[in-house]
């Protein structure tokens, strides 16, 4: 879909867009199939007439106005999102008298409210704790640990109760809250259970039955069935050169300690740079004076909210049951993911005006190198997944991405980096900004949206 964009005064813009043929006639046969529904058209099951038979039973106009009222409005928020527009409003749209010859595009207009560039602040007298890269000994001594849990033996234990740390078979089975578990294995004292569960298998023996009851997230009460059918104990081994050689492609065990570390430390400064990105945006973000984002924290909101319900259900969940599960409410959820709506559109719309002030682009040349390397990494053909790309709207939204993150780049080098001691000494010192809630974030990077 082809879009392009007119900035107009007092935050509007237009857009003029062109619809490809295969959509046109896409919206055409779903009007047909809508409208046949409805009709009794001789030779046809219902809602199985072509759209040719339909358009000489309704008029090609009828059957136009119903596929421009049934898809004119994906098409606009398809413009939007691919041409990187944010509405604040529905639109003012324009379109032409009657349908395109056909074989043609559709083209309209729509003229819309955007949310208005935020007033930025000043990046380059921002100032970033960056705390240097170390590893700590305790933290090499729990991958050693976990070394040592991935090689251990599960040894059934018939001769005493439950304890924390065991591995436990359990049926689970709770009628209010429409589930059954059978032979469910839980680590005990992982915390993958409501708290009361967990704290009724400790104690319980080989075959014991017992009912537990536990507070649903709206404050109703509900019980469970818990029956324990095998207790199994994990049998460490010692933390020596024989643990190496069977963990590892090691001899040694200072020589398994030594990588153990050195892969810590990388993946010690990954995250640490990837922190330092989040806290120059946010810092940015902190900075920085916005207006009119309401409507669109809404919309993002119910995306996500879309996206965790879809998330929940591929996992054979019903969202009862994980709230019962969990401990949650729906209302915690939605807020937690309001949050997270009103941060990452604040990240985006910094990062755009960034890009906007520094007139940054990204040539298609950037967008096919990046396309290439990952199809390459996926084993896939780069050529498919560029036409793939360039097909739908990926290519453009990519484009946006690979924007933003060049926008960070800017923002990341222009940030003054002061250790992290200073850093948190001076955010302990009260500023009439600080009156402000503060929310928790996530470590964010462009492109990294999208669930949960």
């Amino acid at each position: 879909m082809r879009t392009k964009v007119e900035e107009l005064p007092e935050s509007r813009v237009r857009l003029e867009v062109e619809v490809p043929e295969e959509d046109v006639q896409h919206a055409l046969e779903h009007a047909a199939s809508d409208l046949a529904g409805s009709l009794r058209i001789p030779g046809f099951r219902k809602g199985k007439a072509p759209v040719q038979v339909v358009a000489a039973r309704v008029g090609r106009e009828a059957l136009w106005e119903e596929a421009v009222r049934s898809h004119l409005d994906g098409w606009f928020w398809s413009a939007a999102a691919t041409s990187g527009v944010r509405p604040v409003a529905s639109p003012e749209v324009e379109v032409g008298d009657g349908p395109p010859p056909e074989g043609e595009t559709f083209r309209f207009t729509a003229t819309v409210s955007v949310v208005p560039t935020p007033k930025l602040g000043d990046w380059k007298e921002l100032e970033v704790g960056a705390p240097e890269p170390e590893v700590p000994a305790e933290l090499v001594d729990e991958e050693l640990d976990r070394v040592r849990e991935s090689v251990a033996e599960l040894s059934p234990v018939d001769d005493r109760p439950v304890q924390p740390g065991d591995a436990a078979v359990v049926d689970m089975v709770g009628e209010e809250i429409g589930t059954v578990q059978r032979d469910y294995v839980v680590e005990v004292g992982e915390g993958r259970l409501v708290d009361e569960i967990e704290a009724a298998l400790v104690g319980m023996s080989l075959e014991q039955t017992k009912e537990v009851e536990f507070e649903l997230a709206d404050e109703r009460k509900a019980s469970v069935e818990l029956t324990v059918k095998e207790i199994r104990e994990k049998v460490l081994p010692p933390l020596d050169d024989e643990l190496a050689q069977a963990a590892s492609e090691f001899e040694t065990l200072a020589e398994l300690r030594a990588d153990i570390e050195a892969q810590l430390r990388e993946q010690l400064e990954a995250e640490l740079e990837l922190k330092l990105r989040q806290d120059a945006v946010d810092a940015l973000v902190e900075a920085s004076t916005f207006d009119s984002l309401e409507p669109m924290v809404e919309r993002r909101t119910a995306e996500l909210a879309a996206g965790f319900a879809r998330s929940i259900e591929r996992r054979g969940v019903s969202l009862e049951v994980y709230l019962a599960m969990t401990g949650q409410t729906q209302e915690q959820i939605v807020e937690r993911l309001r949050a997270e709506a009103e941060a990452s559109l604040k990240r985006e719309l910094v990062l755009d005006a960034v890009a906007d002030e520094l007139g940054l682009e990204v040539t298609d040349e950037e967008i096919e190198a990046i396309v290439r390397e990952q199809a390459e990494e996926a084993g896939e053909s780069p050529e498919e997944v560029l036409a793939a790309a360039r097909e739908s709207s990926g290519f453009e939204q990519l484009r946006g991405d690979l924007r933003m993150r060049k926008a960070l780049d800017e923002v990341v080098a222009g940030v003054r980096r002061i250790p992290v001691e200073l850093a948190r000494a001076r955010e302990k010192l009260w500023t009439p900004e600080k009156e402000k809630a503060p929310t928790g974030m996530k470590i964010w990077t462009p492109g990294s949206e999208g669930g949960t």
